[in-house]
């Protein structure tokens, strides 16, 4: 009898177990598929909380309310009448058109005199920054605006700026920006210093906000740890892009770890900002892109019809935006690069890999419920294109594909496009059309596996010859093809690695004229088998280094030693992070 109930109770964990190995797979997937879904899912609330209706504008069909921002600062907030209408965004040129029209009748009313000391204040007032403060006001003599603020917490460091002019002269004497830097869930005190053109000070004001909580409920603060360089930051502001949990906002944090601004958008989440002129253009949703003004104003949406936004954009030829995408509901995915002309806004499909490289995309399969990525059974993401860097002097394009753990360059791309050349671990080729395209590996390293934003770093010493860097995730994993790869011990094989496990920012040496390819530099970094990126700060030496799976980010200096580094929480990962000055756009 007590051997059969042992035998009954084995029996009974076994059961468990095997219960418990079918359930595992299950909630993975499911759960991983709550993270892609996330990606395209468009806001439908843009209600705000605000004070009560002071008038509304007919004309405009705005209603003027009261900001909540405490005694220190009276302000104002835009609501359009149509808010809580089904359909209603924020990035619509013609909601956009009638917050200004609102915004320029405040600010020709006659029984006010906007001075620096009494200023016409707008929170948010474009609907696109939930802690961005909008100031305008008029000075006897032509002075510039500067401010710094306080908070009186610890680890939040004072944060000074010098405001944009919106495409006037340094020196006005009518002042029109953003207040950028105001910590949500904070009493602020800023001092506002007007300074003439000798560099005398004119004028110095002093007011509190009360700003409210960030509108995400994300942090305002992230754990910071310091590196053993004692190299300085590059000035400029970190910039989380697609923080999974939080898609639908863009997080921009200083030096010290403090939120100081967040960027609303319609879903999706930015992919990376192109600046042009005093206006950026980065991604509102999965499918639209944006221009934007310093003020937060949307002054052009661009409309992807048909098409859905992946991993990257950037600049093409003049007038043109490039953009990694793929057909809605199409039977591949992540192997489509659009162009967008930024005059008309007309959208064009350059080049279709599966037709680019169509020998290589028939060997390929889709992915199967026994592959590492079993929770895209049934997606062809047979190359998985992740980032995109044209290269305007012979009309080329340089793209990664994580699938293939391969940088690939494509020729002629608005003419007849071709595979010019592959760098990467060229067996991986061999029993392809493209073996004899792979350029020749150059020294002893391994080379990089399921990489991500390749960029253009600097120019060579001779013609045909330049310099990338590329964020080497250092993970092998193949889903789409019955092709196995023994690769160096070095070399992750797990999603969530091990101690031992590291990731590297590679500096790869590109000589077209030998068709070879060196490893220049290299430094280690957290390991992350899957997004994540490896930039230069914009006018800096210093990198920049997101580690999406292990959730930091970090400021390393050009010889690649960590000066400060920043842990965040996110649900599995955080895309990119980017290091922008914003000078132009916010600050002088």
């Amino acid at each position: 009898m007590e051997v059969r109930k042992r035998k009954n109770r084995i029996l009974k964990i076994i059961i468990v177990l095997i219960l418990v190995a079918i359930a595992i797979p299950v909630v993975v997937f499911a759960v991983a598929k709550s993270f892609t879904a996330q990606e395209s899912v468009v806001r439908t609330d843009w209600e705000f909380e605000t004070g009560g209706v002071i008038a509304t504008n007919d004309q405009w069909q705005v209603e003027y309310t009261r900001a909540e921002l405490g005694e220190g600062l009276h302000a104002f907030q835009l609501v359009p009448a149509d808010i809580s209408r089904e359909g209603f965004t924020f990035y619509d040129v013609g909601v956009q058109e009638r917050l200004e029209g609102a915004l320029e009748d405040l600010k020709a009313q006659e029984e006010f005199s906007w001075t620096a000391d009494r200023p016409l204040a707008v929170l948010n007032p474009y609907g696109t920054g939930s802690n961005g403060l909008y100031l305008y006001f008029e000075t006897d003599v032509p002075t510039q605006a500067s401010y710094t603020i306080h908070v009186d917490q610890e680890g939040i460091e004072d944060y000074s700026a010098t405001s944009a002019k919106e495409g006037r002269r340094n020196y006005s004497r009518q002042h029109e920006f953003q207040v950028i830097g105001l910590v949500p869930g904070q009493t602020n005190e800023v001092t506002l210093t007007l300074t003439g053109s000798w560099g005398n000070v004119r004028q110095i004001v002093h007011f509190t906000v009360d700003m409210p909580d960030t509108q995400s409920g994300y942090a305002t603060q992230l754990a910071v740890t310091d590196g053993t360089s004692a190299q300085p930051q590059a000035d400029g502001l970190f910039t989380m892009m697609r923080v999974n949990g939080y898609l639908g906002y863009g997080f921009f944090y200083d030096n010290s770890g403090v939120l100081r601004y967040e960027m609303v958008l319609e879903g999706f989440g930015l992919d990376r900002l192109l600046f042009d002129g005093d206006e950026l253009i980065t991604c509102v949703s999965s499918t639209r892109l944006a221009r934007i003004n310093g003020l937060g104003q949307v002054t052009q949406v661009y409309d992807l019809d048909g098409y859905e936004l992946h991993h990257d954009i950037g600049f093409g030829r003049e007038g043109e935006v490039l953009a990694l995408a793929e057909h809605e509901g199409g039977e591949t995915v992540e192997d489509v690069v659009l162009s967008i002309d930024l005059d008309s806004g007309s959208v064009t499909e350059l080049l279709d890999f599966t037709q680019v490289m169509q020998p290589y995309f028939e060997m390929t399969r889709p992915v199967g419920p026994l592959d590492d990525f079993f929770w895209q059974a049934g997606e062809w993401d047979w190359i998985h294109l992740n980032s995109l860097q044209y290269l305007p002097e012979d009309d080329s394009l340089i793209v990664s594909s994580r699938e293939t753990s391969a940088i690939i360059k494509i020729a002629d791309i608005h003419g007849e496009p071709a595979v010019d050349w592959l760098a990467g671990d060229s067996r991986f080729w061999e029993d392809t059309p493209y073996a004899e395209l792979c350029l020749t590996q150059e020294g002893d390293f391994v080379p990089q596996y399921g990489q991500h934003c390749v960029e253009y770093l600097k120019a060579g010493e001779d013609d045909g010859i330049y310099y990338l860097n590329v964020y080497n995730n250092n993970y092998w994993s193949l889903n789409t093809r019955d092709f196995t790869l023994d690769v160096a011990d070095s070399v992750g094989t797990d999603l969530y690695g091990s101690e031992s496990d590291a990731s590297q920012v590679y500096v790869y040496r590109i000589d077209e004229n030998a068709r070879t390819f060196s490893l220049e530099d290299s430094f280690d970094v957290p390991y992350s088998s899957i997004v994540s990126n490896g930039s230069l700060c914009q006018d800096s030496s210093n990198w920049v280094v997101n580690s999406g799976i292990s959730m930091v980010f970090g400021e390393y200096d050009s010889t690649g030693t960590l000066i400060r580094e920043y842990a965040y929480e996110c649900s599995m990962q955080n895309y990119r992070t980017f290091k922008y000055t914003m000078s132009g756009i916010w600050f002088q």
